[in-house]
């Protein structure tokens, strides 16, 4: 009997984890929704703020470019590492660190190697991995991932921007997952400084479209409105990462979830079956028990 009662706590066990799971995959659905419709309200404004630096752009002379769009000199990169703070949301935050560590590795590996690479972590999960390892923290930021808003994304900038005006680093590139569908996420490196001016997508199809694109008169000057929309793109490019990224945490938290509630089921029904075979078989043992006991009893009788 010893071994029915350990497949009936085991069993009573994984029903208990999987109310848990249950429960934590209903609360990954309730924020995913808030967080979808976070992310979806905010692309059109990126959209259009990317459309009007790119005509802005467009306009400003090369050698009167302002210092956020100048290449790099070879001061070292920033990588700014995007994770969760807590895990049980599956391969997450070991994508997003991977693709971090190779890019420092194989892109940065030059500058890696002559201690020009600096690491900041959003997120528990990153610090936890980096701290560890030989690699030197520009900054860190947790307990912000689940509750992005404005206010935290421009604390980031400007410490980033503090580091890249006193040249710490002249390049900065950010490592983070990007919300496509409940069951997918795109592992994304974007480059945050210098702004990229030839890669992006609308620029090319504004440069393409000068001909026929609209001459607005911009007041004061180009340059001047340049100077002022650059520091609301950087603030507003790193909202809409965490934006991003804590929609694309509670999405792989909902699918695992989920599958780790259908795994506690399938397995509360193999010991079900188990249980019932061990619980047969006792059964069985005791009834050849008596039925030999009886006839025991009858020959001694007739003896």
């Amino acid at each position: 009997m010893a071994g029915l009662r350990d497949i009936r706590r085991r069993i009573a066990a994984i029903r208990s984890t999987a109310k848990i799971t249950q429960a934590m995959k209903l609360v990954a659905a309730a924020k995913l929704r808030r967080a979808q419709e976070a992310v979806i309200a905010a692309r059109p404004y990126a959209v259009n703020l990317k459309t009007l630096m790119a005509h802005l752009l467009e306009r400003v002379e090369e050698d009167r470019l302002p210092i956020w769009l100048r290449q790099d000199t070879g001061n070292g990169v920033l990588v700014v590492v995007v994770s969760a703070d807590r895990g049980l949301c599956g391969a997450f935050n070991t994508n997003v660190i991977r693709e971090a560590e190779r890019l420092i590795t194989d892109k940065f590996s030059e500058w890696h190697e002559a201690g020009k690479v600096r690491v900041m972590t959003i997120g528990k999960r990153a610090y936890m991995y980096f701290v560890k390892r030989d690699y030197e923290l520009y900054g860190k930021h947790i307990g912000i991932v689940n509750n992005p808003n404005p206010a935290v994304a421009r604390d980031i900038v400007e410490e980033i921007v503090s580091g890249y005006r006193a040249g710490t680093f002249d390049r900065v590139e950010i490592v983070y997952n990007e919300f496509k569908s409940v069951i997918q996420q795109n592992l994304k490196v974007d480059t945050l400084l210098p702004i990229p001016t030839d890669v992006d997508p609308v620029i090319e199809i504004l440069k393409r479209k000068r001909k026929t694109a609209v001459n607005y008169i911009y007041e004061p000057s180009e340059q001047g409105v340049l100077d002022v929309l650059i520091p609301k793109h950087l603030r507003f490019r790193m909202y809409h990462v965490l934006l991003e990224s804590n929609a694309a945490e509670q999405g792989a938290r909902m699918t695992a979830m989920d599958a780790a509630t259908e795994n506690a089921h399938e397995l509360i029904e193999t010991l079900q079956l188990e249980y019932n075979s061990a619980r047969q078989a006792s059964i069985t043992k005791e009834l050849l028990e008596i039925v030999s006991g009886a006839e025991a009893l009858k020959e001694g009788a007739g003896a």
